[in-house]
């Protein structure tokens, strides 16, 4: 709930921000939403693509490559379509940089990093590729819709990682992969899913369409929300799965971007001394200084000019980025499987 302000303040820097206009052509659905089944290799690069993947896979070691060639063969051999061993991959890119490491977070071990503590299996089963490969598609299966899930959401899914978004960060490089050690045809009818612009349109159709609908604590729809309900369900609409509490949405919902470059779609954060271990309230960037947010109790999903009133952080979070920041490959640290 965010703390009523009278006064209007805006921080320096505002006059650079992206206007409502953008928000329409947003809107207007340019480019639709390709479902993740309707492309035709099954792989689908997100944002620049094909280039970035190539480029990336050039960086792996032969063990990563030998390990990627092993989930594709034991896709292959289960019946299990492309998409399948893209998750796999950029599970395994994440977790251990495609190695069968002996060493992890807590007891976290081999490729996934999976814990033996956990009911993954023993630590012998677990280092064991084979094992580790089919244990991971086991899981995989078991998750309801994931074919139809973004590849980094499906591998979140079965990793049930405390950072969610980081498996997109080798997507395109799972999908080169696939294409080339697995001989699935390229990349030919994937190149027009939705770029991070058009996702954010999104979800901001989403939210607009839930103006008036009553601010209640705790509410994630469909006919109430409070501020992180809000923004969790609007991002969720355009397939992007973000955590429901506002500080975490803050730490572990996206890239964080300077609050004067922000985007329509980017998630505007109020806490405390204007930190973020303070954060009380999130709210749906529009461009214009405008936002569409679930105020407080009594009062009803709207949109308004931004204000500061000392609170407003200097950072905002884009769930959806078409490149992803850099990240070290080394085992999971968080310990959350």
């Amino acid at each position: 709930m965010r703390k009523l302000v009278v006064a209007f303040v805006v921080l320096a820097g505002f006059a650079g921000l992206v206007g409502i206009g953008a928000v329409t052509v947003l809107l207007s659905g340019g480019g639709g939403r390709a479902g993740w089944s309707s492309c035709s290799s099954d792989l689908g690069p997100w944002g620049d693509g094909q280039e970035r993947g190539e480029r990336d896979a050039t960086t792996l070691s032969a063990e990563s490559v030998d390990i990627a060639q092993r989930i594709i063969e034991v896709g292959q051999q289960r019946g299990l379509p492309p998409r399948a061993w893209q998750i796999a991959i950029q599970a395994g890119k994440t977790e251990s940089n495609l190695t069968n490491v002996n060493y992890g977070d807590r007891d976290s071990l081999g490729i996934f990093q999976m814990r033996p503590s956990m009911g993954w299996g023993s630590a012998q089963q677990v280092t064991d590729v084979d094992y580790a490969i089919n244990k991971f598609y086991d899981v995989l299966l078991a998750v309801p819709g994931w074919e139809e899930m973004r590849p980094g959401t499906a591998a979140q899914k079965v990793e049930r990682s405390a950072f969610p978004l980081r498996y997109h960060r080798w997507e395109a490089m799972a999908a080169h992969l696939v294409s080339t050690e697995g001989n699935v045809a390229g990349f030919s009818g994937c190149e027009d899913l939705p770029s991070a612009g058009v996702l954010a349109g999104q979800a901001l159709q989403y939210a607009h369409a839930q103006l008036g609908k009553p601010y209640v604590w705790g509410a994630a729809g469909p006919n109430s929300f409070d501020c992180s309900g809000l923004t969790q369900q609007a991002w969720k609409a355009a397939g992007v799965e973000i955590p429901k509490y506002s500080q975490t949405q803050y730490f572990q919902g996206g890239v964080h971007v300077p609050l004067n470059q922000a985007q329509p779609g980017d998630l505007v954060f109020w806490g405390k001394g204007r930190d973020p271990r303070g954060i009380h309230h999130v709210a749906l960037y529009l461009g214009d200084e405008q936002v569409l947010h679930a105020p407080q109790p009594g009062e009803s999903v709207e949109v308004e000019k931004l204000w500061d009133g000392g609170e407003l952080l200097p950072m905002v979070v884009r769930p959806a980025a078409d490149t992803p920041p850099e990240e070290a490959a080394a085992p999971a640290v968080d310990g959350q499987r």
